[in-house]
């Protein structure tokens, strides 16, 4: 259901909404309106933008910070299986999906041995390339 022209007292506009909800919230001005408007509250779980003005979207992008954020949609990023979901501040740390469910679902347990004989050996978990390079460079260094 949409709940057009939600304004700030509301209760939908102060609590997470855990349904089929969706609050409208317009601006006439500036969209640094918007900006201000959602940067003056607790940091959203998700953020919906529509309009064709590709530079204020940018700058949506640029200056809030909130958990996903769907562009002239509504409710896609939950179904991103290849991208991480998740809120941030209030409305929760971190990101799940895919890759990013498990690790932040699991508890790594990383080992660290140091040998004698060749200098650094990781153990677990396994470590990808970027990793490898910095390692390969550590040992160049050492």
């Amino acid at each position: 259901m949409l709940v057009l022209n939600a304004t700030p007292d509301m209760r939908i506009m102060q609590e997470e909404i855990f349904g089929p909800l969706l609050p409208i919230v317009t601006y006439q001005g500036d969209v640094k309106e918007a900006i201000e408007f959602i940067n003056d509250r607790e940091r959203p779980l998700a953020l919906h933008w529509y309009g064709t003005d590709n530079g204020n979207r940018d700058l949506v992008l640029e200056q809030t910070v909130s958990g996903d954020v769907t562009i002239n949609d509504c409710l896609w990023h939950l179904s991103q299986e290849s991208q991480p979901f998740g809120g941030v501040g209030a409305s929760g740390m971190g990101a799940y999906h895919g890759e990013w469910g498990f690790c932040g679902l699991s508890k790594e347990k990383p080992v660290f041995y140091q040998s004698r004989s060749n200098g650094i050996s990781l153990l677990y978990p396994p470590y990808g390339k970027t990793f490898a390079r910095m390692l390969n460079l550590l040992k160049m260094m050492a």
